[in-house]
């Protein structure tokens, strides 16, 4: 499924792409506006970025929290690292391990959550923005020779931005 993404002004102007779109033989089932009174990012679709980042850390953190414990447990080990000397010999160990954990738990945060934050989300998080901004998107979805009819379609209505989408990029 290809998709086609226009974002526009203000509301009178999705209002004229859609009518202009619909007047052009694109049925309406395959088109959406979003932007205030008509539906949601959410409601659409758009990845959330927050919500992706907290996913991407919590996947990580699965998996760099035990491997931190590991690596913190064996590094006071081998180096005989006396760390917190009033622990006491085996429980200095253990201490070492939790310290790892909690270096794997601020990389998973940092880096998952950071990385999901500012990659997971694609051209989501542009299109969040501009809708917070007041603006308004008018989506149309379909097979290519529908994409390419919207498109030339709505080039003459001059949209701030005009983008298509091919399910073969993802």
């Amino acid at each position: 499924m290809d998709y086609l993404v226009a974002v526009v002004s203000d509301r009178i102007k999705a209002e004229e792409a859609y009518t202009a779109l619909e007047k052009g033989g694109i049925p309406t089932s395959q088109m959406s506006i979003l932007g205030k009174g008509y539906k949601t990012a959410d409601e659409f679709g758009l990845i959330d970025p927050g919500q992706q980042a907290k996913k991407r850390a919590m996947l990580m953190a699965i998996w760099l929290v035990p491997f931190g414990f590991i690596g913190g447990y064996s590094f006071d080990l081998i180096t005989g690292v006396n760390s917190f000397d009033w622990a006491g010999e085996p429980w200095n160990h253990i201490l070492g391990g939790f310290a790892g954990a909690i270096g794997g738990a601020m990389g998973s945060v940092f880096v998952g959550g950071g990385v999901g934050l500012s990659v997971g989300s694609g051209d989501a998080l542009p299109y969040r923005n501009r809708l917070d901004a007041g603006k308004y998107i008018v989506v149309v979805q379909g097979a290519t020779s529908l994409k390419n009819k919207a498109t030339s379609i709505l080039n003459p209505l001059n949209p701030e931005n005009i983008q298509g989408y091919s399910s073969e990029n993802y």
